[in-house]
C-alpha cells in the first residue's frame, strides 16, 4: 500500500492525539488511587456514606469487622499492648548463636584439623599443641636435636715425657695438627599441666638426656691420655643428663599473670646475658618470678655442681657430686634506664671445698692444678655484677661488669703455708652494634684484670665459675673456641675451650677457679651480613693481649714475656635452607696470627715453624 505525504501527516496527528489521551487517563487513575480511602470502607462508600478514620485508641477498643460476601462478619481480636520494660526469655526451641562444647580441641576436630606426628609445625600432640588423650590440661612436648661437628685444627701441643712421635725431634712442642668428630643427639621430654597459651604452666617435669659419640685424632702421644701406649686416637661414647627438673607454679600475683615459681633439679642457668660468669646445666633449686606486668624479674637459687664426663663435657650423674656450690640472686629491670634497655643486678657467692686429689678419666691431674707447689686449696669468692642489654632504634648495646672479692686459703705460687690470700679482681665487657638494613656492624671490648705479683698475698686475676661467652664471634673465634695448653702434657691450659679468659686452670669441667692468672684484653670488630633469608655471613677481627705477664714469667721461669697475644680473625657462613631453625648448616674458619707474647711462650710454634694457628668448623643442626 502506498500513502501520500498528506495521508501520513493525518495519521501522525491522530496517533499523537491517541497517545495524549492514554497518558491523561493513566494520570487520572493514579490520582484516584492515591486519594482513595482504606479498603475496609469500600461498602460504606457504595452506600453513599463516608466513615471517619478511627484513631489508634478506637481501633484497639472496637476493632472493625471483616466480612466476606455471603458470610457472617468475622471478629478481629484486639492486639495486646506491649510492655517495653520487660522482655521475656527466649524460647528453648529457637536456634542459638553459641553452643557449649567440652573443650576447644574437639572444635578443632569438627573443623577437620588433622595431626601428623612427624610434622612439628602444624597441630601435633607430640609438640604440646593438643592435650594427651583422655586429658584436658596435660600436654607432652618432645624435642629432638641432632648436632654434628667436624673440626680440624692446629694448636700448640706440648710433648710428653716419653718424647715425640717424630724421629729425631727434640723440640718442647710437637706437631699440633688435630681433628675431632662429635655427634650429639638431644632428646627433651616435657610433661606440662596447664593452659600454656594464656598463662604460665601450673606444673612441668622435664628430662633431657644427651647421647654423644666423639672421636679425636692427634699427632703426638700423651695428648689424649696420659698412658702413651694408648696411641694417638680415641673413641668415646657417653650419655649425659643435661636436664632433670620439676617446675611448680606457686601462684599468680596479678591479673596479668605475674607469678612465683619453684624449679628443683638439673636445670639451665646463665648469670648474665652473654654467659661471662656462669652458663651451664647444674643441680639446684631456683625460686623465680616477675612483678608489675613483667617489669621486674627475679631469681633466687642455690646450686651444687654435678661432675662432668671428661671427653664429652656432659653431666655425669654416676660420679660423686662436687664439693663446689654457689648461691645466686639477681634482679632484671625492664626499660631501665631508658625504654628498650634491660638492666640486671647480680649477686653470686661461690664456695669451693675440694681439697682432695682428683684425676680425670684420661689420667691427668685436675685438682689440685699442677701449678706452683701443687698443694690442695679452698676458696670463697663473691661476685657483684651489673649487666645490661637493649637497643635504641638501629643501635644496640650489651654491657657487663663484675667485681670479685674473697679469700683463698692457699696461694699455689708463693707457697706460704697457713697464709690466706685476698681475692680482688674485676671484669668489664661491652659490645655496641648498629644495623644498616641487612648489615650489622659490631665493636667488642673486654678487660679481665691480671695478677701483678705472684709472691704477695693478693690474687688479682679475674676467674669465672663456668664461662661460655657469646661474645666477639663466640665459638667462631680461635681464641674462644680452642683450649691452648701452657705447660708440659697439657695439664694446665692458658685458655679454656669455649672461654675467653686466660685463667691458667686445668679445665672448666673439673678444675677450680684460679685467680693467679695474667688476665686478658680484647678489642675487636665484626659484621653480620644477612645476604638472603637463608644465608648469613659473619666476620670478626680481635686483637688480644695479656693484662699482666708476671705470673707467666714466674711459672715458665722465663725472662720478660711480651703482653701481645696476637690477631684473631674468623669468618662464618650460615645456611638455613628452610628459612627457619629446624635445619642449620654452618661452615667457619679462624686463624690466630701469633704476636710477640705468644711466640715468647711457644718459641717453636706448634710444629716447629711460624705458621699461624687455625681452626675449621663444620656444624650441622637438625631440630624437631
Amino acid at each position: 500500500m502506498v500513502y501520500d505525504r498528506d495521508m501520513l501527516a493525518l495519521i501522525g496527528r491522530r496517533g499523537s492525539r491517541r497517545c495524549q489521551a492514554v497518558l491523561w487517563s493513566a494520570a487520572l487513575g493514579l490520582a484516584a488511587l492515591i486519594a482513595a480511602p482504606s479498603a475496609y470502607a469500600g461498602k460504606e462508600r457504595i452506600n453513599g456514606t463516608t466513615p471517619a478514620r478511627p484513631t489508634v485508641t478506637q481501633a484497639q477498643a472496637s476493632p472493625p469487622s471483616q466480612r466476606i460476601p455471603g458470610h457472617e462478619p468475622r471478629a478481629v481480636p484486639a492486639p495486646t499492648p506491649a510492655d517495653l520494660s520487660r522482655v521475656g526469655p527466649p524460647s528453648p526451641n529457637l536456634p542459638r548463636e553459641f553452643l557449649p562444647i567440652p573443650d576447644r580441641w574437639r572444635l578443632a576436630d569438627q573443623l577437620g584439623v588433622t595431626t601428623r606426628w612427624w610434622d612439628p609445625y602444624n597441630q601435633n600432640t607430640l609438640k604440646a599443641d593438643r592435650p594427651l588423650p583422655g586429658f584436658q590440661e596435660f600436654f607432652f612436648n618432645l624435642a629432638l636435636i641432632s648436632d654434628t661437628i667436624y673440626e680440624p685444627r692446629r694448636v700448640p701441643t706440648p710433648i710428653s715425657g716419653s718424647g715425640s712421635q717424630k724421629p729425631g725431634a727434640n723440640d718442647q712442642f710437637g706437631d699440633g695438627k688435630q681433628q675431632v668428630f662429635v655427634e650429639n643427639l638431644v632428646v627433651s621430654l616435657s610433661l606440662i599441666e596447664g593452659d600454656t597459651a594464656y598463662r604460665p604452666p601450673d606444673f612441668e617435669v622435664r628430662l633431657t638426656p644427651v647421647f654423644q659419640y666423639n672421636r679425636a685424632e692427634v699427632e703426638e702421644v700423651g695428648v689424649l691420655q696420659r698412658d702413651v701406649r694408648t696411641g694417638t686416637d680415641r673413641n668415646d661414647v657417653h650419655v649425659g643428663l643435661q636436664e632433670a627438673f620439676v617446675d611448680y607454679h606457686i601462684r599468680n600475683v596479678s591479673r596479668r599473670f605475674d607469678f612465683d615459681s619453684l624449679r628443683v633439679g638439673i636445670q639451665p642457668l646463665s648469670t648474665d646475658f652473654r654467659g661471662f660468669l656462669f652458663q651451664d646445666n647444674q643441680l639446684g633449686f631456683r625460686l623465680f618470678g616477675n612483678r608489675s606486668n613483667n617489669t621486674f624479674q627475679y631469681n633466687l637459687g642455690y646450686f651444687r655442681r654435678v661432675d662432668k664426663d671428661t671427653n664429652s663435657g656432659l653431666n655425669d650423674v654416676s660420679k660423686r657430686i662436687r664439693d663446689d656450690d654457689f648461691y645466686i640472686a639477681n634482679l632484671y629491670l625492664q626499660d631501665m634506664p631508658r625504654f628498650g634497655f634491660t638492666s640486671q643486678l647480680t649477686f653470686v657467692h661461690n664456695r669451693n671445698d675440694e681439697d682432695r686429689r682428683f684425676e680425670n678419666e684420661n689420667g691427668f691431674q685436675e685438682r689440685p692444678a699442677p701449678l706452683g707447689d701443687q698443694r690442695a686449696r679452698k676458696y670463697n669468692v663473691t661476685y657483684l655484677g651489673y649487666n645490661g642489654d637493649g637497643r635504641a632504634g638501629r643501635a644496640a648495646l650489651t654491657v657487663s661488669g663484675y667485681y670479685a672479692f674473697g679469700t683463698d686459703d692457699h696461694n699455689q705460687l708463693n707457697g706460704r703455708n697457713n697464709v690466706k690470700s685476698d681475692i680482688r679482681a674485676y671484669f668489664l665487657a661491652a659490645e655496641p652494634s648498629i644495623d644498616f638494613d641487612w648489615v650489622r656492624i659490631r665493636l667488642s671490648g673486654l678487660y679481665a684484670s691480671g695478677d701483678s705479683n705472684a709472691f704477695d698475698n693478693k690474687e688479682e686475676g679475674f676467674s669465672a665459675i663456668f664461662e661460655n661467652p657469646q661474645f666477639a664471634g663466640g665459638d667462631t673465634s680461635y681464641w674462644i673456641r680452642q683450649g691452648i695448653p701452657l705447660i708440659g702434657g697439657g695439664g694446665v691450659l692458658l685458655t679454656q675451650r669455649n672461654g675467653v679468659l686466660a685463667e691458667l686452670r686445668t679445665s672448666k669441667e673439673h678444675g677450680q677457679s684460679n685467680f693467679n692468672n695474667p688476665g686478658v684484653v680484647l678489642i675487636g670488630t665484626g659484621a653480620d651480613f644477612d645476604l638472603t633469608p637463608e644465608w648469613r655471613l659473619s666476620t670478626n677481627i680481635n686483637h688480644l693481649q695479656f693484662a699482666n705477664t708476671s705470673n707467666l714469667e714466674t711459672l715458665r721461669n722465663q725472662g720478660p714475656i711480651d703482653e701481645e697475644i696476637g690477631l684473631d680473625t674468623s669468618v662464618a657462613l650460615i645456611w638455613r635452607p628452610t628459612f627457619i631453625q629446624n635445619v642449620v648448616l654452618r661452615l667457619s674458619g679462624a686463624v690466630l696470627f701469633p704476636g710477640p707474647g705468644l711466640k715468647d711462650l711457644f718459641a717453636s710454634n706448634a710444629g716447629g715453624d711460624d705458621e699461624p694457628l687455625y681452626s675449621i668448623l663444620l656444624n650441622g643442626t637438625l631440630t624437631y
